[in-house]
């Protein structure tokens, strides 16, 4: 009967529509017409169906099915309706220049100008696809780089004649809002905030949500490692290179110089980095190159690392021990020399996060071990230079910028590109919300993966044992769709495909595809730069994530978790796949 029913509204339909071609206007009746017919529709599937009038819900996920998905288009027509007409009406559709698919890739490409291009390039490419610069549409998913370590510069040097930089309790640029300098009331006011030894700006979360004394630890090693002073003769450095040897990847070298940090704050002296391998690129431009510096704010002011090199060529300054090496400590007092107890030991009432098996690990030997690098590698990168933005910019972009393009064509008004206006930002633009993060899918989970020549130190899990406790976090929190996945095999990534109901975002390198090659013949493979820069890359990532999945046998798996929980993410909690060794 239904199908009777529908037959019949179609030829209904057919023979009204060429009937009145030629005796109405065709644009009012047709469309009348078929609003008619669609509502009777309705009616009579409805009555049919249930025996009632009462309309039954619309479901608003059919309605998005139809043709006319894009939201700039006049309501599709089934052409066989009005093909045959009289008339030579047909339903004018809406000209867009570009489809909501071509949008999406216009304002993504755009975005990709703006982090490869010179200001002038980004001007011509711009023009060249018909976009006005300044009506450009905000990328949730960047940070203005230069602007942002300006910033972090203020934050990293001594206000004034105090001997603390400006940490104040204003949150980022908030600080740079321009103030009437004739209120002395509000000058007092920053000042006394500033004298009274705010917590740095580098630590997320309040104590409960870091490692027991995080914000103290972190204000006291900065305040050692910026002395008022630095040729005063009673200040002492200990001045290294990082370690270079082949064997020893990115993790081993800041676990090292963690080590190193805790012999300078338990002798007095002043850390002062040298040469570092892995900034010997031509990424790394003038002072920067072959330097920390290159990738995170370095370690001391200026002044002391031109006192420490000065001391370095005096005899009698290595004599005395004015200066030490790296070479005046045995590789036993480096890698597991007595951790700095100037603050006591905070480390014997870290709260159990870290779940292996299902149990939550309350205590173990190297807790203080633990708690120190946590401490350390926090203050080794508590700001990311230029550059490392930049990179992040570009990652963030590779793995998320077609999300952000479909997101904000979404968001805004009018038919972007053809119809745009150039807006001025707000203060509350300029100074409040662009203290916020950048924009990645949340919740994120990050995933460290490691495999190949590990099987040497460790029992190496396979992919699925991973995918395991993935899936644990998401029982618990079912909205989590996204993972970040940092690893060096090509298989892994390939396995992925077998979780279609994970969304999964890494870097695009080049992965190993034996498991016998050695880390180091694979980052030479890649070359320094590459080698160097990806791994940063994810490691800054799973700092960041909501929630991480490692491997307590790997150093770097143990480095994130140190940054994670100096980072606000201790109630986040660390899921193991084994419990291997704490370091």
């Amino acid at each position: 009967m239904e199908g009777q029913n529908q037959k019949s509204i179609e030829r209904v339909v057919s023979q009204r529509a060429m009937q009145m071609g030629n005796s109405f206007p065709c644009q009012i009746c047709v469309v009348g017409f078929l609003c008619g017919i669609c509502l009777t529709s309705l009616f009579l599937a409805d009555f049919t169906s249930f025996g009632t009038f009462k309309f039954g819900p619309i479901s608003f996920s059919t309605m998005s099915s139809m043709p006319n998905s894009s939201g700039n288009s006049s309501p599709h027509v089934n052409p066989n309706i009005v093909a045959g007409a009289d008339c030579n009406f047909k339903f004018k559709e809406t000209e867009s220049l570009f489809d909501n698919n071509e949008k999406v890739s216009l304002l993504y490409s755009a975005w990709s100008a703006v982090l490869t291009k010179s200001s002038s390039g980004v001007n011509k490419y711009l023009k060249k696809h018909g976009i006005n610069g300044s009506s450009l549409p905000y990328a949730p998913h960047f940070e203005n780089c230069k602007v942002k370590t300006q910033l972090y510069r203020n934050l990293d040097k001594p206000a004034g004649n105090l001997n603390l930089p400006p940490w104040t309790s204003w949150k980022g640029f908030l600080d740079t809002l321009p103030v009437d300098a004739s209120n002395e009331h509000i000058n007092i006011l920053r000042h006394q905030a500033v004298s009274e030894g705010a917590y740095p700006p580098w630590i997320a979360g309040s104590d409960e949500e870091n490692y027991p004394l995080t914000r103290k630890v972190q204000r006291d090693i900065w305040i050692h490692q910026h002395p008022l002073n630095c040729s005063d003769p009673n200040v002492k450095f200990l001045v290294t290179d990082w370690e270079r040897l082949p064997g020893f990847g990115i993790g081993a070298q800041i676990a090292g110089m963690c080590g190193l940090l805790g012999i300078s704050i338990n002798e007095g002296r002043v850390l002062v980095t040298n040469y570092y391998n892995r900034a010997d690129h031509d990424a790394c431009k003038g002072s920067s190159r072959s330097s920390w510096s290159c990738y995170f704010f370095p370690e001391t002011s200026l002044e002391c690392r031109e006192r420490a090199f000065e001391l370095m060529k005096s005899e009698e300054a290595l004599s005395k021990g004015i200066v030490t090496t790296k070479e005046s400590y045995t590789s036993k007092h480096i890698w597991a020399g007595p951790t700095p107890r100037k603050w006591g030991d905070p480390w014997k009432y870290l709260q159990p996060t870290t779940d292996i098996n299902g149990s939550l690990i309350a205590s173990h030997k190297k807790m203080d071990r633990r708690w120190w690098r946590a401490q350390a590698v926090r203050y080794l990168m508590r700001f990311a230079t230029e550059y490392t933005c930049n990179l992040m910019n570009e990652a963030r972009h590779a793995a998320f910028g077609k999300l952000a393009a479909a997101m904000v064509l979404q968001s805004i008004a009018g038919d972007w590109p053809k119809e745009s206006s150039e807006k001025k930002r707000s203060d509350i633009e300029k100074y409040v919300w662009s203290n916020h993060k950048p924009w990645v899918p949340r919740p994120l989970l990050s995933m460290h993966v490691r495999m190949g020549d590990k099987a040497c130190e460790m029992k190496v899990v396979e992919f699925e044992e991973y995918m395991q406790l993935a899936d644990r976090i998401r029982r618990h929190f079912p909205y989590l769709n996204n993972i970040w996945i940092s690893t060096e095999m090509q298989d892994v990534i390939d396995k992925t495909r077998e979780y279609p109901k994970w969304n999964f975002h890494y870097t695009k390198v080049r992965r190993q595809r034996r498991t016998n090659m050695s880390m180091a013949e694979y980052e030479a493979s890649l070359g320094r730069e590459t080698s160097t820069n990806y791994p940063l890359v994810n490691f800054l990532m799973a700092a960041d994530s909501d929630f991480f999945v490692g491997v307590l046998g790997s150093t770097w798996s143990f480095l994130i978790d140190g940054m994670r929980n100096t980072g606000g993410k201790v109630m986040s909690g660390y899921l193991s796949v084994n419990k291997d060794r704490f370091w």
